[in-house]
């Protein structure tokens, strides 16, 4: 069993290409249960993080290599705190960062984060 959750539709969780790591939006899905057990923002952001950083962790490299994040979240008005766990994970000089509001997510989520990180 990996530390980071399998796809939940037809595409790859991340792929390599040309010394970077395109890893697919991460829920907070635990990979142990398959399923979203924290009902805040605050643990679904460090679940869709930890995985992230399984991910990581698997292709060599740690959080200080990500270059890119993309940040979906349920609702605007959780981005003060999705921001305080988000602070947790990478420090300065901290990736460049989209956040976006969207109207639904996958499984009900709160949040999903994507990233691009160096390889090398």
């Amino acid at each position: 069993m990996s530390n980071y959750p399998k796809a939940i539709g037809p595409y790859s969780v991340y792929k390599e290409a040309n010394g970077f790591l395109f890893v697919s939006g991460q829920l907070p899905i635990n990979p142990n249960s398959g399923e979203i057990e924290s009902s805040d923002i605050k643990g679904q952001t460090r679940q869709a993080l930890k995985n992230i950083g399984a991910i990581l962790e698997e292709n060599g490299i740690n959080y200080d290599k990500v270059l890119k994040t993309t940040c979906f979240l349920s609702d605007i008005d959780d981005f003060a705190q999705f921001n305080e766990i988000y602070a947790e994970f990478f420090t300065s000089p901290y990736p460049a960062r989209s956040a976006f509001a969207v109207k639904d997510l996958p499984k009900g989520a709160k949040v999903e984060i994507e990233i691009i990180a160096q390889k090398g």
